[in-house]
């Protein structure tokens, strides 16, 4: 890796091991230009490239078609109202009104190591593994200062991006909109993938045609959403894992966002990602500073697997923090979908008691624990225990679990309030509202208002009392539902575009000052299911929920979604009853377990109603689990086949680090009649070692695996899946 600035070309370099990054200084008024990012180049030698005008067009202050120079160059973050006309990095309102910006270089720093972003989550490194440019625009006539920064890794084809604003004037400013990068490129035949959904289906993969004008996603729920990943690619071939261009861009924030691409008139692209500018002001006063989330970027000239497990890398070594990334997570068995809220401490006891000698590790009591929570109508934001479900206590009840030899963990919804509620009687004001109109509700349950500081001291009060008063273990931290009627009454009338961005940053110090009091602490996010799951909830919790949908072959499409980003040890991933609880679909009980293999790995059932046959299985999948867990957990992912565009089979494959080890999981979704086998490529492997499948005297070439494929034979049924280990022979 290596970051260095060309005095006599006034150009900027970054190389990371396989990728170039080149960006110019134009001109006496110093335009910053995006002139490459792609394959490693030797020569640095790419001036040429600033030749993006016709030849008479002489780019000066005062040139009589400033405007068609401005409207094509290849800013590297884009002014406004200034001359061009596409879609701008940034707009502001100055004192006058006026919302013209004109950024242009005035310095740079390039540096060991890479800087944190104040109470944000963001990627880290140290200067023996990372380097950092920061280069410093300026509108002086604004007195606005820009810092853009650039950071690599050590091994990785990654660039994280942010941007800082400044406010060096006499007079307040206005963001009224701030990305956290920009790109512009050239069109090569690119379409747009990005992953959408709803609740109890997200992540689903859909490849768009990048027509003129704008293409994008987005989301203002006060969330990074069921709907929309902040996630997005740049795919030459869609079907390929393999071969092809990809660029890709992960959003390292869990609240509002935009993303997309603009085609100009030029066939060239803007691509861009940031908080965007629905629902959001942010008021800059003298003095006062503004950063903005990070956005993560890779180049992969290998397909989009190459860019999968970029980031898998990358959020494994440089975002998460949790002790327990490399680490086995316990097997738990949830109460949830076992017994909604009709439990108490005797029928936790019993689950736990049976659970226990099937080796599962850990018992998560879910919703209903609390206040008068008999359903999911009150008691939100009352974080005391219910003693009339909970004989004896919490304390009791967890002393018992642990005497039985396992763990405890305890589901908390810490920014919600139920109108029906002793919090909400006492302080109404503390929900997020607009006054004299009516709030909308979502499963009839309000948003308190944590920007506020006495707000979040209560909640992290309730958090706190609850995890010293007894061991536990594991919080899982869930949000169901959105947030509207956007209004705070603790912000003036000038700050309130500042409400969504403001409670991002409390989640994001409340979940902070948990994990750093209570270190030890299992953290798992969740916001309605998968919600929430995204780069920025990592730097907090090494694991997030990824759907209340556990039935297996939805889980499919959805993991193949989230695991096309995430490492699969970030997903929480449960076997559950039958039929199904959202869908209403029977599948074998080995399938579920294969299935939700391929991530953290627990029970969401009854232990103490399922079938016996079912149960009787369960030390088989635990086993399995923790025989295979260190290649689920570090290995590398490949895609060998997807049910999402094939309609009938599933299949992927985890290689340890030195390849001497695979796991292949095979998931026949609907048999058909008078079949033939199938040929699983396998990728990933070395070529000149051959490998044995585990249970067969058989070893074959991994040359051979690769292009001609591994043989599997039809399986009896709907719904069955096969788990192949394959080991490399000496």
């Amino acid at each position: 890796m290596d970051i260095r600035f060309l005095e006599k070309e006034k150009v900027f370099v970054i190389d990371t091991e396989n990728t170039s990054y080149v960006m110019g200084i134009s001109g006496e008024e110093g335009l910053l230009g995006h002139l490459y990012y792609g394959d490693k180049i030797d020569s640095s030698d790419v001036a040429y490239l600033w030749k993006t005008v016709e030849p008479q067009v002489n780019p000066t202050v005062d040139m009589r078609d400033r405007s068609s120079f401005l409207d094509r160059f290849p800013f590297e973050y884009s002014s406004n109202n200034v001359g061009d006309y596409r879609k701008s990095s940034i707009e502001i309102t100055d004192s006058n009104g006026h919302t013209s910006l004109l950024l242009c270089y005035e310095s740079h720093e390039i540096f060991g190591g890479k800087r944190a972003i104040a109470g944000l989550p963001a990627t880290f490194g140290t200067a023996d593994d990372s380097m950092s440019l920061e280069i410093v625009l300026a509108d002086k006539v604004v007195g606005i200062r820009c810092i853009l920064s650039y950071s690599i890794f050590a091994g990785l084809d990654v660039i994280a991006r942010s941007v800082r604003l400044e406010n060096l004037s006499d007079n307040t400013v206005y963001i009224d909109k701030v990305m956290s990068f920009t790109m512009d490129m050239d069109q090569e035949d690119y379409k747009l993938l990005t992953l959408h959904g709803s609740w109890a289906r997200e992540r689903w993969m859909d490849f768009r045609e990048i027509g003129f004008g704008d293409t994008s996603i987005e989301s203002f729920r006060g969330e990074s959403s069921h709907q929309f990943q902040p996630f997005m690619a740049l795919v030459q071939k869609e079907d390929s894992q393999d071969t092809g261009k990809v660029y890709g861009f992960s959003f390292v924030y869990s609240g509002n966002f935009e993303a997309g691409v603009t085609k100009s008139q030029f066939n060239s692209l803007r691509v861009y990602m940031g908080i965007g500018a629905k629902n959001f002001r942010w008021t800059l006063r003298p003095g006062e500073k503004f950063d903005a989330p990070e956005v993560v970027m890779t180049y992969s000239a290998g397909g989009l697997g190459k860019m999968t497990r970029t980031f898998h890398d990358l959020f494994r070594n440089h975002l998460i923090r949790s002790k327990y990334k490399d680490m086995e997570r316990p097997i738990l068995i949830n109460n949830w979908e076992a017994t909604y809220f009709d439990f108490d401490s005797d029928k936790l006891i019993a689950i736990a008691r049976e659970a226990k000698k099937s080796g599962i590790e850990m018992l998560v009591m879910d919703d209903g624990w609390f206040g008068e929570r008999n359903d999911d109508n009150s008691s939100l934001g009352d974080w005391y225990v219910n003693e009339d479900k909970l004989k004896g206590g919490l304390k009791k009840l967890v002393d018992e679990v642990n005497s039985l030899g396992m763990k405890f963990g305890i589901w908390m919804e810490p920014e919600m309030v139920s109108p029906r509620s002793k919090l909400f009687e006492a302080h109404p004001d503390w929900a997020i509202q607009i006054p004299r109109r009516t709030p909308c509700r979502s499963r009839n349950q309000l948003v308190l208002d944590i920007t506020r500081q006495e707000v979040r001291d209560y909640i992290y009060g309730r958090i706190r009392a609850i995890l010293t008063s007894a061991n536990i273990e594991y919080v899982k931290w869930d949000m169901n539902r959105q947030l509207c009627d956007l209004g705070s009454l603790g912000l003036d009338k000038e700050s309130q575009g500042e409400l969504s961005h403001r409670y991002m940053l409390a989640v994001y110090e409340l979940q902070e000052r948990m994990i750093t009091e209570f270190p030890d602490l299992l953290l798992e996010n969740c916001s309605g299911g998968g919600a929430r799951f995204d780069a920025g909830m990592l730097y907090y919790s090494p694991q997030i929920w990824c759907s209340d949908d556990t039935d297996a072959i939805e889980r499919l499409v959805i993991q193949e979604g989230t695991s096309l980003i995430f490492p699969l040890s970030t997903m929480g991933a449960h076997v559950s009853d039958c039929p199904n609880h959202t869908v209403g679909r029977t599948t074998p009980f080995k399938t579920r377990g294969d299935v939700a293999l391929a991530g953290t790995f627990g029970y969401e059932l009854d232990i103490t109603r399922i079938p016996e046959e079912d149960r009787a299985d369960i030390p088989r999948q635990v086993a399995v689990y923790h025989k295979y867990n260190h290649l689920v957990r570090g290995g590398d992912y490949y895609r060998i086949a997807s049910y999402q565009r094939n309609h009938e089979y599933d299949a992927y494959i985890v290689v340890s680090k030195d390849k001497k080890e695979a796991l292949i999981t095979y998931v026949q979704v609907v048999a058909k009649p008078n079949s033939s086998r199938k040929l699983l490529k396998v990728p990933g492997l070395l070529a000149d070692v051959r490998y044995q499948l585990e249970g067969s005297d058989e070893e074959i070439l991994g040359a051979t695996l690769e292009k001609v494929g591994l043989s599997v034979n039809p399986l009896n049924g709907d719904y069955r899946s096969e788990l192949i280990h394959l080991i490399a022979r000496k």
